[in-house]
């Protein structure tokens, strides 16, 4: 499992290459690189500029001043040390340094592990590696690095999970000599146990000097550390069975083991145990004969990270600077057709990248995929994904996506983008989670303009609600009162707005997306792109220009006919009133979403009835939001300006939208031309 070939140097290949063609590689290759050197900038000046008290923390509490390293009795006492004797027998020298120095020295020596963590990943890519990957897998990687979570709870609260990755990447692909790589490894063990897996990987693929090699280092590491420090040895492998126990909480969710899921879930005691002992044997089992089949197929890589997947979930505890095994496991292809390649490298980075209260409502029905999401991912990469052979034809050649014909751009500076006419379906499960992730970008921005805080925000939202309506009493627009008084006053009428304002906001464009998904793919692309686009756009607004919302204007005497007589001072929106921005009225969503809910369907329903239902969402909607007091006239034309504009850009950038006879037609040249389709959309 020594070095990966690839065939030649990252400069060979260009020499018939245009240069115009290289100068944009090297451009590309300056910026990535430009971006991972900000990455690392960022995440130093984060930990640097953070107050001493709330930054390494976990540093702090191993050899800080009153750290456990200082302790006379065991390092295991107070259970806040989890490393092993031997790591703990590393850390004990870093007692004698300053504080400051210690601080700015773990610091800047974690982010050149980082890099070279990169660095050896890119280098150890599966063969055949196209020079353009050669050239940008390096930044690349150590961007995804510094941004994943792992690595910033290294960086900022003082954490060794880096290192025994990054030891056995060195042992598997840079040193030279079985013996050399098993001495990596061991030391690796010797500081985080569970990597002792990789010795039976590789002993059955054909390196048994360095799976020798690496248990008598870990022996021989593990015997020192008992010599010189046999009580706390005895503590935590007698006493706490290799470090269960340690630190947080089994059932914590920071621990994202089998063990720790099953405590969630509620099981305890030795049906518990026995469970888990049961099912971290089969991980165990399956991950590895995964593991050494993707070896023998020479996706050297991929193997190492199946194998690190199964430490992650059969150890006992596994904390989250200790899953970043994970991330290793996107270089694996998974899906035979173009469309679905991306669908698990982009999974892997949003679970590595985001909070997963971003990558799933806070629902109490979701809670046990919410709170396991890494570990699902960890054994997903173990036991489940069906990731390529090298000797499968679409390891290289996936299935093509259908295109319609391309279009001339309208401006030579503005090209379309290359995957805007797609005609097949896109993979469903990467639109739930870009949805997702987009929604809960969204809200976090809403919620930002104002600090996080309704009050922050107040001034210049009723200053901007009176600006206002100063332009609706010139335009004699300003009805807001008057229909919400009126609405008031009818209780069915008043009832019914408030249903359909609370009601219809996010179930029409949900099942318009969801009927073009299954029935129209292309036109799916199209729509979503717009909606989309004006949601994007809508943000900036929010940003720029936080409104007050009539409802909550004092002395205009609007009633809140969905939740009642607001206190001014205090919002009251329901149980969304603390996780939302209640001035995020310019422009009105709420009738921007109805608005292309209304164009989708006048333009596609194939029926008069259905689009003239299409044209009533929008107009029930405005009157909703007028008539509840939650957004002025001016609103809904910001709205349906935003709407617009989306659709605008669509059109710009990805053409016109593809109409149904283009796409029979070109199925039916394909067939004249081949004798065979490049796969059925359903019309």
């Amino acid at each position: 499992m020594a070095n990966v070939e690839h065939g030649g140097g990252p400069g060979e290949g260009f020499a018939g290459a245009p240069e115009t063609a290289r100068a944009r590689l090297r451009a590309l290759r300056v910026a990535l690189w430009a971006l991972a050197a900000t990455l690392a900038v960022r995440q130093v000046a984060a930990v640097l500029g953070t107050p001493k008290a709330e930054r390494l923390t976990d540093l702090e509490t191993w050899v800080g001043p009153n750290g456990v390293l200082h302790m006379k009795g065991s390092l295991y006492d107070s259970t806040r040390f989890t490393g092993t004797p031997f790591g703990g027998l590393v850390l004990k020298p870093l007692t004698r340094a300053a504080e400051q120095t210690l601080g700015w020295g773990w610091t800047f020596g974690t982010l050149l592990l980082v890099v070279a963590l990169g660095l050896v990943a890119a280098h150890a890519l599966p063969p055949p590696v196209s020079r353009r990957t050669s050239l940008l897998a390096a930044p690349v990687a150590v961007s995804l690095l510094m941004l994943s979570l792992p690595v910033r709870n290294a960086l900022y609260l003082g954490q060794t999970g880096i290192i025994p990755v990054l030891l056995v990447l060195l042992g598997c692909f840079t040193v030279r000599g079985e013996r050399a790589c098993g001495v990596l490894v061991g030391l690796a063990a010797a500081l985080q146990p569970t990597v002792l897996l990789f010795t039976p990987l590789l002993w059955f693929t054909g390196r048994r000097r360095a799976a020798a090699s690496t248990a008598t280092t870990f022996a021989a590491l593990t015997a020192l550390a008992w010599a010189v420090m046999p009580h706390d040895s005895n503590r935590y492998w007698v006493h706490h069975l290799a470090g269960v126990g340690l630190g947080k909480g089994a059932d914590d969710v920071a621990n994202q083991s089998l063990h720790g899921a099953l405590l969630r879930l509620g099981l305890a005691g030795p049906p518990e145990i026995a469970l888990f002992l049961a099912l971290g044997a089969a991980v165990a089992v399956v991950g590895l004969r995964r593991a050494v089949r993707y070896a023998h197929d020479g996706q050297l890589l991929l193997a190492v990270a199946v194998t690190g997947c199964v430490a992650v979930a059969v150890s006992p505890a596994t904390w989250q600077h200790q899953v970043l095994w994970v991330l290793l496991a996107l270089v694996g292809r998974a899906g035979r057709r173009a469309a679905d390649r991306s669908v698990w490298p982009v999974a892997v980075v949003l679970v590595m990248t985001l909070p997963t209260r971003m990558m799933l409502p806070d629902m109490p029905v979701l809670a046990p995929l919410r709170d396991n999401l890494v570990l699902i991912a960890a054994l997903a990469a173990a036991t489940a994904v069906p990731f390529l052979s090298r000797t499968s034809p679409y390891y290289l050649s996936p299935l093509p996506t259908d295109h319609a014909a391309p279009v001339a751009t309208r401006w030579k500076r503005v090209p379309l983008l290359a995957s805007g006419r797609v005609l097949s379906r896109p993979n469903l499960l990467l639109e739930l989670l870009l949805i997702r992730v987009g929604y809960s970008v969204y809200a976090s921005v809403r919620l930002a303009v104002t600090d996080g805080s309704n009050a922050l925000g107040r001034p210049a939202a009723e200053r901007h609600g009176r600006q206002v309506l100063g332009i609706e009493r010139f335009l004699n627009l300003d009805i807001e009162r008057w229909v919400n008084h009126t609405t008031a006053q009818v209780p069915l009428l008043r009832d019914f707005f408030a249903f359909y304002y609370e009601s219809f906001h996010f179930g029409v464009p949900l099942t318009i997306l969801a009927v073009l998904y299954v029935r129209r793919p292309a036109d799916f692309r199209w729509a979503r792109s717009a909606l989309g686009f004006a949601t994007l756009l809508a943000l900036v607004g929010f940003w720029l220009y936080p409104l007050a919302p009539p409802r909550l204007m004092p002395g205009l005497g609007i009633v809140d006919t969905v939740h009642g007589v607001q206190d001014f001072s205090q919002p009251d929106y329901g149980v969304l009133t603390a996780l939302t921005n209640q001035y995020a009225a310019m422009p009105s969503l709420h009738f921007g979403w109805s608005l292309w809910c209304g164009i989708v369907v006048v333009i596609l329903a194939p029926g008069r009835w259905m689009k003239a239902l299409g044209l009533l969402h929008p107009l029930l909607t405005v009157s909703a939001i007028v008539a509840t007091g939650n957004h002025w006239i001016v609103d809904a034309v910001g709205g349906a300006a935003v709407v617009g504009a989306g659709f605008g850009l669509t059109y710009l950038l990805q053409g016109p939208r593809v109409r149904r006879a283009a796409i029979r037609a070109g199925r039916t040249e394909a067939v004249a031309t081949t004798g065979t389709g490049t796969g059925r959309t359903p019309d």
